[in-house]
């Protein structure tokens, strides 16, 4: 693929007569400036291979809930409660940690597949069928804001583009009238807007965040800014806006991120006709709420996230990512604060699935859901865990993912990958795949050289694939 060239520069002082034929410009193309509006059409870029999922809903657990009490059983954990762990713990660890702790929950089978998960997830079990666990899943930094870089960039250490970005970017638009790539009430802490930053990409393919970790989906919403005026009064503004940059750049030059500015600015004002709709939760049945746990305690927040993501991902967003923030990090009070966080989101996510799949979405929506590292299977501050990155858990399901299946394993304590070990980069690789993207060919070219997401690492996972 060939990087695109945005060319805007910093704006000139306008003489009153240049301010006054810049205006007449701008009227002037206001008929042809409604009518490439109305005739906008989606940028659909061709995969290099077929697809399996034509999108991706990213379920974002920020904090890192534990692999050992939720989808890796490990039975020695309670035989050997309370006892040293018997291997050499990581060279470098974020803190201290004390003696092997046992779960608190137990493990019991899903479906016809049999799949092992935990008491916290009762209704993502009932749809254990649906799901690909990947229990190898390691990454490199302990600490969570390099963890959340990794996770979101493939990089713990530079600034690179979000997954959501590379993905805009490599297929583009399903919708001219939305963006490619939304994130749906995502934390500004541990990395903040990197995480869903086009970073050297052009600046269309970012992410557009909708409010904020603090925010209330119930109370989401696309901004009317047409309350005073009329669209095509919008329109005027936008096209002389459009006239004015024009002249800047003839008169000094380039500016990629002033141009992506004056992109958003258009694809804001044909959001206006889609998205109201599009986050309307009005229209949706009853019996499809309850999926969810909408207006129920304590599911309706993260209920609304999840019902607004099949909603985008049904109008073509290709990139949706909701976050349940920042609640799975129990460095104490482990018992207390992950059953809590789990009554949160198991219902919403259970429904997500199970509502995917009644609408035929699911054949090709890839549903991915995990954290930025596990926990460790030793306690700290007497009932907690440690970050661990060198072995936790992930599932994916639907969008071409083997349902019905576990991919790889952890020691018999859960501490680290030993078996069909997954590093963050092949999980990418693996995830572009399903989406018909080569990771080693979707590049950019930046500073001199070729970036991808996977950098010069990363293997598709084959055992993954249906």
């Amino acid at each position: 693929m060939t990087p695109r060239t945005f060319c805007r520069s910093v704006s000139p002082v306008l003489s009153r007569r240049e301010l006054f034929r810049a205006s007449a410009n701008g009227f002037g193309l206001l008929a042809l400036g409604g009518l490439l509006a109305q005739q906008a059409k989606a940028d659909v870029r061709k995969a290099h291979f077929v697809p399996k999922a034509k999108r991706i809903i990213f379920l974002f657990m920020h904090g890192g809930p534990s692999q050992v009490d939720t989808f890796d059983h490990k039975p020695l954990l309670a035989k050997h409660d309370g006892k040293e762990f018997p291997g050499t713990k990581p060279r470098v660890q974020f803190a201290a940690t004390g003696n092997l702790m046992k779960s608190p929950w137990a493990f019991k089978p899903g479906g016809k597949s049999g799949i092992l998960v935990s008491d916290l997830f009762p209704n993502v079990r009932e749809l254990a069928d649906e799901l690909c666990v990947i229990r190898s899943v390691h990454a490199d930094n302990s600490a969570h804001g390099g963890a959340l870089l990794q996770l979101h960039t493939g990089s713990d250490t530079f600034i690179r583009p979000s997954m959501g970005s590379w993905v805009n970017y490599g297929l583009g638009s399903q919708n001219a009238n939305l963006p490619g790539f939304v994130t749906v009430c995502p934390t500004y802490g541990h990395g903040g807007v990197q995480n869903w930053s086009s970073a050297f990409l052009p600046a269309e393919f970012q992410g557009t965040p909708l409010g904020n970790s603090g925010s209330k989906a119930k109370e989401l919403k696309f901004a009317d800014t047409t309350a005073d005026k009329t669209a095509e009064l919008q329109r005027m503004q936008l096209d002389l806006l459009q006239q004015m940059n024009e002249t800047h750049r003839k008169a000094a030059g380039t500016d990629a991120a002033l141009d992506g500015r004056i992109r958003s600015f258009e694809l804001a004002f044909r959001m206006q006709t889609e998205a109201p709709k599009v986050m309307d939760l009005s229209g949706e049945s009853k019996e499809t709420k309850a999926l969810y746990g909408i207006d129920e305690e304590p599911t309706d927040n993260f209920g609304r996230q999840c019902l607004l993501a099949r909603r985008f991902a049904e109008a073509g967003v290709r990139f949706v990512q909701v976050s349940h923030s920042y609640k799975w990090d129990q460095h104490g009070e482990l018992r207390k604060d992950h059953a809590k966080n789990a009554l949160e989101v198991d219902k919403p996510i259970a429904g997500l699935l199970a509502d995917l799949k009644r609408r035929g979405l699911l054949k090709d929506t890839l549903v991915w859901w995990g954290g930025e590292f596990g926990r460790t299977p030793t306690a700290q501050g007497g009932d907690g865990r440690d970050h661990n990155p060198h072995g936790f858990s992930m599932w994916l399901a639907g969008g071409g993912a083997k349902a019905g299946t576990v991919v790889g394993a952890t020691d018999d304590f859960g501490y680290f990958a030993v078996e069909d070990k997954v590093h963050i980069h092949h999980l990418h690789a693996t995830l572009l795949h399903l989406l018909g993207l080569d990771h080693e060919k979707l590049t950019y070219k930046h500073a001199g050289r070729d970036f991808r997401l996977t950098d010069v690492a990363g293997r598709v996972v084959n055992k993954v694939m249906a």
